[in-house]
């Protein structure tokens, strides 16, 4: 059973179930119709047996002895059935054994019986009620004992072949009537379930369809609702709570979405109005340092952090404001960029910001050339190598690798510092995120915006970044698109 295979679908699952149960119907009703038939046609046999009575076997005792034809004998053997039994038991033991052949008074009536069909013979009860026995010298009769006058046991059968012939027939017709009625009920109910269950088929699309939306960010249509049915049916109660549940999710992701929009707004805005504000700090900062009077030691320390602050929120605000308009859809630059040479600046300008690293180079014999940004390409590299010079001590080796395959450029950053621990890994592109966040001013630890931009650039370049991290091994994985020819 446990090989047989099992139907996964509830239509196939009704379906089956249905041709299964009227198996058994049709099972138990042919069954029935059969035993019921077998003991009506073995009752008559019975009754026939008892009109009958024991003239045949009687007539068998007087048998060798008739004087000639006209005897009450061969009148009595004419009048038998073709195939009526007749058997004398004197002691247990059978002295004559004949069956009626043919309507020919002059044919030999004599039966040689077996040992196995005597003993058969003998333990019948005399009580005028009919048994079943198994001749091998003949076949299956139906047999009924009476006691002799003279103390001997009379046996009168009559064979069982047209009831067995007739209770076959009615198998073999019962067997091919319920066949068909199983094949046609299986096919009319594999329609009939089809068909009773379309609203359950037409909810399930719409839950495909909902299913392969991306519902993580910006604006999201959901499909339409599934087709209404009747309430009052099982599926009908499934496609109307289905309905409601989508009503309920549309509502909840157009909140979001406006939600998000504002926050973009005011993460723009409010970027785009602190801009004009740091820079005017920034600028009255350095103006003051190059007054030529004297000035205390105090306030020029004061006025350089005041520089040096008012820069790195000046960078902040440019890296929100990109963010901002990354996330709004605004369209970036579609020129060719020659990528070989993006990384040989880059690496450069590392080098020269971390002297304490060593930096390794790998390029590919050709140029690799893609579509973007140059800009914010080399933002991307910028940012990548100084998070790998700024969470790796001195010494620490940085490899960047340039590969292609047919249709994609693989720019690799790879260094042996100490990694990222486990759990900042998975929200290490999210905005704000540090690996370090007791870090100091004196570390020179950014905002934790530079991997989410170099994140949010990539996908705007139909490109996307991938981490794999542990102790020693850190490697960050840029793919984009190749330029086409």
């Amino acid at each position: 059973m446990r090989r047989l295979p099992r139907p996964r679908t509830l239509r196939a699952r009704l379906t089956v179930g249905l041709v299964v149960l009227l198996a058994i119907s049709c099972a138990a009703v042919g069954v029935a119709a059969v035993v019921e038939l077998n003991g009506f046609l073995t009752r008559r046999l019975d009754e026939q047996l008892s009109d009958v009575g024991t003239r045949f076997p009687a007539s068998l005792e007087h048998r060798g002895r008739l004087p000639d034809n006209d005897g009450d004998e061969h009148g009595d053997t004419r009048r038998q059935a073709t195939g009526t039994f007749g058997a004398r038991l004197v002691g247990g033991t059978v002295t004559n054994a004949a069956v009626v052949r043919s309507g020919d008074a002059t044919a030999n009536l004599n039966v040689p019986l077996s040992a196995g069909d005597e003993k058969q013979l003998a333990v019948v009860p005399a009580d005028g009620r009919g048994h079943t026995v198994d001749l091998s010298s003949l076949d299956d009769y139906r047999v009924l004992a009476t006691r002799g006058l003279d103390g001997d046991v009379l046996i009168t059968g009559l064979p069982l072949e047209p009831v067995q012939a007739t209770v076959r027939r009615l198998e073999l017709v019962a067997g091919i009537v319920f066949a068909l009625a199983l094949a046609a009920t299986g096919v009319a109910g594999a329609l009939w379930v089809r068909w009773s269950l379309r609203p359950l088929s037409r909810v399930a699309a719409t839950a495909t369809r909902v299913s392969e939306l991306s519902l993580a960010s910006g604006e999201v249509a959901l499909p339409p609702r599934a087709p209404e049915s009747d309430p009052r049916s099982e599926v009908g109660q499934v496609a109307a709570a289905f309905n409601r549940m989508l009503g309920h999710v549309e509502d909840a992701l157009t909140k979001r979405h406006a939600s998000e929009e504002r926050l973009r707004s005011f993460a723009a805005d409010a970027s785009h109005e602190l801009r004009t504000p740091v820079a005017s700090v920034r600028g009255h900062a350095e103006l003051a340092l190059l007054h030529p009077g004297p000035v205390p030691q105090q306030v020029t320390r004061a006025l350089e952090r005041i520089a040096a602050e008012s820069s790195r929120m000046g960078e902040m605000v440019d890296d929100l404001l990109l963010l901002a308009r990354l996330d709004a859809g605004r369209p970036l630059e579609h020129l060719p960029v020659d990528l070989t040479r993006l990384v040989l600046d880059a690496v450069t300008d590392a080098r020269a910001a971390g002297p304490g690293h060593r930096w390794i180079l790998e390029l590919a014999e050709d140029p690799v050339t893609v579509t973007g940004d140059t800009h914010r390409l080399h933002q991307v590299l910028a940012n990548l190598l100084a998070n790998a010079r700024l969470h790796t001590p001195v010494g620490t080796k940085v490899t960047v690798s340039l590969e292609t395959d047919a249709t994609t450029a693989a720019l690799k950053v790879h260094d042996d510092g100490p990694g990222i621990p486990d759990d900042i890994r998975p929200g290490v592109f999210e905005r704000f995120s540090r690996a370090d966040r007791r870090r100091t001013e004196a570390s020179g630890g950014g905002a934790g915006l530079g991997l989410s931009i170099v994140a949010a650039v990539v996908e705007a370049h139909a490109g996307c970044v991938d981490l794999e991290s542990r102790p020693g091994a850190t490697t960050f994985t840029v793919r984009l698109p190749l330029t086409a020819g």
